[in-house]
């Protein structure tokens, strides 16, 4: 364990804008509450701090499309996302707001000082203003089309559909969110933190004090740094956020990425009014940040260099353990396409598994790279692991020892070769859980948990007490003590990933909750009373699962429908204008498909033999995709009659089809309203 009296653990804000994911889940909150259990397993002090991120743009889009005001948005998601983490165990210290009295307060004392100590610098620029709607707007308010892949429903700051990040200037045919009218620029000053100036101390800060750090973390770091750092705005021209505290700022707000790390500080002063102070100032506090990949920039460049700028004794983070993205059924997790698992929803679809959860999460962490969730995977998991070896050997051991001995642990008497075997790798899964949470290596932790569990099962079925009890009830004994010291160690050894069972199980056995104990072989004494046995885990069944698939597939199904509806709606510019004189040497009449079939060897191409009134003849048309010949002999349809003959696979066309075709590249048949007589002309 580290030389330090506490430690501090902060996780990102989650922004109050929608409920939390998995993704949220698995990439912060679960691992961070593993590390925090486990600090307080040791008997470590520790704070554990989080709250709402209320402020920014996406949260006032989201309050304008429903009618209301963005504060009644954050106080819908900020209640939702609170009882979310509490039902799935993490239990903050403090879970706070960023629109509270407190942090206004704080995050203004923070700019203020900054301010009067000539930190910032101000620049004057243009930006996009909407001259409808009378208000600069912020990238994620500027819409248009992507220069990368062509989506019209690219944001200023990135393209959902490619990925790519962005920026106004270069999105295709920009305009405005909120109004859908043009843009103009419009003149505006604004702070900025020098970022360049503090880029030699954080280059000796972090790439020569922090190498330990996780890989996917220092690299980025290393990255930008390379890049080299450029000013970064620290207000925006907002109605809603914390104002900026000096004269001439109005309608101007602290930008939410300088706002919302300073909650950290204003959420323990919240809690902690007298003595938060040893945790942010005191050089015996370690501050650890739990964040997501996309938050690295954030929590090891800027805040850092704002904690550097305020002074003040400030400390700076012992790590950034961050994980990179977890995807869904192989396709990114998107809160705006709805392709998520919401933590309130499983709670109320999975009520008892919360751990489950927790304990998929954190077997499939996405620690160095990106990781996919499966709901299949999800109940393999839990059914043959957690059922099948953890619950199923407790359970043995537990109805067993009531069956044989009355409910009492049973004396040890002298121990074989496969008793000491077993025991013997207590200890040593136990130094590698220690080292693994230690070095932000929770999955690695939870094998060597789980391996706890595997040892026990493999050890109770290879020494077989229900047979043995027949011939031998001494050795029975033994056999059923080893296996509930087993259990009372998995007690302690799953605290920090499966708190709910961890506790059922010490519950039921009525073991202690003791670091120290775990791998002693006396945990329980001789004569010590259990509890009746209860399964920790339930199996999921197939139809749980089959529920959840089809509510994913519905919500692919609808996406790829409105994606189809909003293609269809694009309409083809306008072609060069032509004179009457050439319209009319076009000849469109009406005609009647007597005979169609495919043309051979090819997926798009039918053969129709149509009466035009004038003659019988032949035309090839790529509609096959769209029409099966069946459905063409007898139809109406209107054709270019005196268009020149090509050959087209071998067979003379004499003529073309008229079709419309819609945006999403569906084709229908011009036809007329009521049927009319072959060769009647168009025009």
């Amino acid at each position: 364990m580290s030389d330090h009296k506490r430690t501090l653990v902060t996780c990102a804000l989650p922004y109050a804008n929608g409920p939390v994911h998995i993704g949220h889940l698995a990439g912060v909150y679960v691992p961070a509450d593993i590390y925090v259990r486990y600090l307080r397993l040791r008997g470590e002090e520790v704070l554990y701090v989080c709250g709402s991120d209320e402020h920014g743009v996406p949260i006032t889009i989201k309050a304008r499309a429903e009618g209301v005001t963005p504060q009644d948005i954050v106080d819908r998601y900020h209640k939702i996302i609170d009882e979310s983490f509490k039902g799935l165990g993490i239990n903050f210290d403090i879970y706070g707001r960023t629109s509270s009295d407190v942090h206004e307060k704080n995050a203004s004392e923070f700019f203020r000082k900054l301010y009067d100590e000539g930190k910032f610098i101000t620049k004057e620029s243009e930006q996009y203003y909407d001259e409808e709607a009378k208000t600069f707007l912020a990238d994620r308010y500027i819409v248009g089309t992507c220069p990368r892949c062509g989506n019209e429903g690219a944001y200023g700051d990135q393209c959902e559909k490619c990925g790519a990040t962005l920026s106004p200037e270069e999105l295709i045919n920009p305009h405005s969110k909120l109004s859908g009218g043009e843009l103009v620029k419009k003149k505006t000053t604004h702070w900025y933190l020098p970022l360049d100036q503090y880029e030699n101390w954080l280059r000796e800060w972090i790439l020569e004090g922090h190498k330990e750090w996780r890989p996917n973390v220092y690299g980025q770091v290393k990255s930008w740094l390379d890049g080299g750092l450029q000013p970064r705005a620290v207000t925006r021209d907002l109605e809603w956020g914390v104002p900026v505290p000096v004269e001439g700022a109005e309608g101007k707000v602290l930008y939410v990425w300088f706002d919302a790390p300073i909650g950290y500080i204003s959420n323990t002063r919240e809690l902690l009014p007298d003595t938060w102070e040893q945790w942010w100032k005191s050089k015996d506090t370690r501050l650890v940040h739990f964040i997501g990949k996309d938050n690295i920039v954030f929590h090891c460049i800027v805040f850092p260099a704002m904690l550097k700028a305020y002074g003040d004794g400030y400390i700076l983070p012992e790590n950034v353990p961050a994980n990179e993205f977890l995807n869904l059924e192989g396709d990114k997790i998107s809160t705006s396409r709805g392709w998520a698992v919401w933590a309130h929803e499983y709670l109320r679809d999975f009520p008892g598994k919360e751990d489950v959860m927790r304990y998929v999460l954190t077997a499939n962490a996405p620690e160095t790279k990106d990781n996919d969730f499966s709901w299949k995977d999800f109940q393999t998991r839990n059914n043959s692991e957690l059922v099948a070896i953890f619950g199923n050997f407790v359970n043995r051991a537990m109805v067993l020892t009531h069956k044989y001995f009355e409910g009492k642990v049973p004396a040890c008497g002298e121990l074989q070769d496969v008793d000491k075997q077993a025991l013997a790798e207590i200890p040593a899964l136990k130094a590698s859980l220690q080292k693994n949470i230690e070095g932000y290596h929770f999955r690695e932790a939870l094998k060597d948990a789980m391996g706890i569990a595997r040892v026990g099962n493999k050890y109770i079925s290879d020494t077989e007490p229900w047979k043995v009890a027949k011939t031998d009830m001494e050795r029975c004994a033994t056999i059923l003590n080893v296996s509930l010291q087993i259990c009372a160690d998995l007690g302690i050894a799953f605290e920090p990933f499966t708190p709910f069972s961890a506790k059922k199980l010490r519950d039921m056995i009525g073991s202690p909750l003791d670091w120290d104990v775990l791998g002693n072989q006396e945990i329980l004494p001789q004569g010590h009373r259990i509890g009746e046995a209860q399964l920790l885990f339930g199996k999921v069944e197939d139809a749980e699962i089959e529920a959840q698939l089809a509510r994913l597939e519905a919500i692919k199904a609808a996406r790829e429908a409105a994606a189809k509806a909003e293609a269809a709606k694009v309409v083809a510019p306008q072609k060069e204008e032509c004179t009457f004189e050439e319209f009319e040497k076009m000849d469109i009449r009406t005609a009647t498909v007597l005979e169609a079939e495919r043309v051979p060897k090819t997926d798009k191409l039918l053969k129709l033999t149509i009466d035009t009134g004038i003659d019988k003849r032949v035309i090839v048309s790529g509609i096959a995709e769209y029409y099966a010949p069946e459905d063409m002999v007898g139809k109406q349809i209107c054709i270019l009659a005196n268009l020149a003959p090509r050959k087209i696979r071998g067979i003379e066309s004499k003529g073309m089809i008229l079709m419309a075709r819609q945006g999403d590249g569906k084709m229908r048949f011009v036809t007329p309203q009521e049927t009319l007589a072959n060769g009647a002309t168009i025009g």
